[in-house]
């Protein structure tokens, strides 16, 4: 549970259109004097997205304040981090390619430091232009937005900071399974069929994904671990067939690794019975 005075907390209008209090920022050139720092997105991983589900991936981030600000008085200061593509003046004055929190709050350290916590929010839904193109399934760079307030609220000072770091962006991948036939005799061969898709960001559909090697899984009954029997390529439909010999009573599934542009994909696991 994390300790100390929360300073400021953002929240986000979520809906059919998922529309945020947070404003894309305009981009000035007016040194605020705020240090983000620390800054750590998804847990290091890359964010997955389907074709529907919005998805609310952590951030976590440090503020430090320049000479004159406190965060005894949260309403003096914002700063967060974001993801974009492309011109990082052209994402923030338009929000396309332009991915921010939905939420987050920080909580302060010292009268000059807070530590924040939240969330970006990703919506798939066409309205939106988080993931409305296949292309859009890349390195994203991550970005800074800092502003400094007047005493009367008016704005000071606001600029927008680069990183080096980059986040990932994944189409979901989908996968099936069926193992006949169930039950089945002991010697005999059992076909294990299936078939992976992944998530089509511009038709918001699932599409048969080709010429991936998929891997057929079997963890014996009473075992704890799934265990690696063969690797198949997937045909021009996305489909995958094998054959196996049945030897005892199990669960057979599908995993796919992923890729550079495609999330990991686990099928739900079938179990046949051996007699």
């Amino acid at each position: 549970m994390k300790t100390g005075r929360r300073t400021v907390a953002v929240a986000t209008l979520v809906g059919a259109l998922g529309l945020s209090v947070l404003n894309a920022p305009t981009a000035q050139a007016a040194n605020t004097g705020i240090t983000v720092s620390g800054i750590v997105i998804n847990n290091g991983k890359p964010i997955v997205v389907g074709t529907s589900q919005e998805i609310e991936p952590p951030i976590s981030f440090n503020i430090t304040l320049p000479a004159g600000y406190s965060t005894a008085d949260p309403f003096r200061y914002d700063a967060y981090p974001f993801l974009y593509r492309g011109s990082i003046k052209t994402a923030a004055d338009t929000g396309e390619n332009f991915i921010q929190p939905g939420s987050y709050t920080c909580y302060e350290i010292d009268s000059k430091r807070a530590e924040c916590e939240g969330n970006l929010y990703i919506d798939p839904h066409p309205s939106q232009e988080h993931a409305d193109s296949n292309s859009d399934a890349t390195a994203w760079k991550v970005g800074v937005s800092l502003k400094l307030f007047k005493a009367n609220g008016g704005l000071k000072a606001e600029e927008l900071e680069t990183r080096s770091a980059t986040v990932q962006l994944r189409r979901a991948a989908k996968a099936t399974a069926n193992a006949s036939p169930e039950p089945v005799t002991k010697g005999k061969p059992i076909t294990v069929t299936g078939k992976l898709t992944r998530a089509n960001w511009s038709t918001k559909k699932y599409d048969a994904y080709s010429g991936r090697t998929v891997s057929l899984q079997f963890r014996a009954k009473g075992a704890d671990a799934f265990k690696t029997v063969k690797k198949v390529t997937t045909s021009s439909t996305g489909s995958l067939k094998t054959t196996v010999t049945a030897s005892v009573d199990g669960s057979y599934r599908w995993v796919y690794s992923g890729d550079s542009t495609t999330g990991v994909a686990t099928s739900t696991a079938d179990y046949v019975d051996v007699r």
